[in-house]
């Protein structure tokens, strides 16, 4: 058998929703086109699994590389056969079709990598959001993260993953390791867009503890040094402060938040996550912001 597409699906602690997932891809392509690998981090290997897929070959492995989303990506990435690497959470799915549209576009357009139009689904709520195909360029990611570039809906060349470096590993807590790859990705290369809702991202009500907010500042730090280029784009640079004056704010630490704020207003004075972070650092619980941004298909 030589798969065309091979499927990474890492988990964790996410049995039921898992298999979910993996009904989504049975349908996908013809048998034989499509081989799924599921990466467990940190937990047990469920052989079972292969049941919910039986038209297409199914490997089960753990993660033995960094803990973490990244490290399981990157598992999922080395272990592939096919020529394709397609990128599935293990709390979404897919459309029928998904695949094979994808793969017609990237030929099309003599593109590596592919993405489509996705529906967020956040509790009763549900709405579409599709790639605009002139903006996925290098300076559109810098400006603008486009979060409708869901991992989910990832379609990429196996080699080309390889020689950018593949999912980086070091990004505290897998923290946006999604934005940087497409940061590197767009560097390089072009992604066709199927302007077609063919992705199902489900949203769930995240718990952000003090630690966690901490950890996004890090990471969202640790990407501005790995994309110096950061610089040479305002608003983008202040969407970043903005977020990690958010977080700042979310752990208490008021006068970072209001330093980061100050910072990110300076560059883009409509930069609305700057007043987020200043009415957290006032009192108002960030816990909130983010549930009203979830629910209007948004993040912070």
């Amino acid at each position: 058998m030589n798969p065309r597409v091979t499927v990474v699906v890492p988990t964790h602690g996410r049995p039921e929703l898992v298999r979910r997932a993996l009904a989504s891809v049975d349908g996908q392509l013809e048998p034989g086109e499509v081989e799924v690998v599921v990466v467990h981090d940190r937990e047990d290997p469920d052989p079972t699994l292969a049941e919910v897929v039986p038209r297409h070959p199914l490997r089960v492995l753990v993660n033995e590389r960094t803990p973490g989303l990244a490290g399981g990506r990157n598992t999922g990435i080395l272990a592939a056969t096919a020529p394709h690497v397609a990128f599935l959470d293990d709390d979404d799915e897919w459309l029928p079709g998904k695949l094979a549209a994808q793969l017609a576009a990237m030929e099309r357009a003599d593109a590596a990598a592919a993405t489509c139009g996705i529906e967020v689904r956040a509790g009763d709520r549900h709405r579409t959001r599709t790639p605009v195909a002139d903006r996925l360029t290098h300076d559109g990611f810098l400006l603008d993260r486009m979060t409708e570039v869901h991992p989910s809906t990832l379609v990429i060349e196996r080699e080309l993953l390889i020689a950018i470096g593949m999912v980086d590993e070091t990004l505290p807590g897998s923290y946006a390791e999604d934005y940087d790859l497409l940061l590197r990705l767009s560097s390089v290369a072009e992604l066709a867009v199927v302007p077609q809702t063919l992705t199902i991202v489900h949203w769930h009500r995240a718990s952000f503890f003090a630690e966690r907010w901490r950890t996004i500042d890090d990471a969202l730090e640790h990407l501005l040094e790995q994309h110096p280029d950061f610089a040479g784009c305002p608003k983008g640079l202040a969407r970043i402060r903005g977020q990690q004056a958010f977080a700042s704010a979310a752990t208490g630490d008021r006068r970072r938040a209001l330093r980061l704020a100050a910072e990110a207003t300076r560059l883009d004075w409509r930069q609305r996550r700057s007043v987020l972070a200043l009415a957290v650092a006032a009192g108002l619980p960030a816990s909130s912001v983010v549930r009203f941004a979830n629910a209007t298909g948004r993040g912070i």
